[in-house]
């Protein structure tokens, strides 16, 4: 199968660069265009349990810092590895639920994510990679980082 329509998802790490290093290499052998997205998680799941409310002003700064820093690292990755910038994009909420969608909305063929090796009993995928598997529109190819 060849794929038209890949969409990689990355968490902004240093790491990131491996993940696109592999999703653009499987798009030149496919003819492929790439899109890049990263979410950014909503403060109040970041920290579940606490009372945020009583910081919701800050919050909402937080937040939109987070938001602005993300937009600015993946348009820095996109110059990179050469993806417009109108396929490059932020999403908050959850990563694996935002990232399922987005396939869905782009029509993509591919998901690229990354995932950190475990070794031992199996190997386990981080939650996100395996959040997004679970319900994936299309093919998830994960490449496994840090290792």
């Amino acid at each position: 199968m060849a794929y038209k329509k890949i969409l990689v998802a990355v968490d902004l790490t240093d790491e990131a660069e491996e993940v696109l290093q592999q999703a653009q290499e499987t798009a030149k052998q496919n003819g492929a265009e790439l899109s890049l997205l990263s979410v950014v998680k909503p403060i109040n799941q970041v920290y579940a349990g606490f009372d945020v409310a009583a910081l919701s002003a800050d919050a909402a700064m937080i937040e939109q810092d987070a938001v602005r820093q993300a937009n600015e690292r993946l348009a820095t990755l996109g110059k990179q590895f050469g993806v417009p910038a109108t396929r490059c994009e932020v999403g908050r909420g959850s990563p694996s639920f935002e990232i399922r969608e987005a396939a869905k909305k782009k029509g993509v063929d591919l998901i690229v994510i990354g995932t950190h090796g475990r070794h031992g009993l199996g190997l386990l995928l981080g939650s996100t990679a395996n959040g997004v598997l679970h319900g994936a529109p299309c093919d998830v190819l994960t490449v496994r980082i840090g290792t």
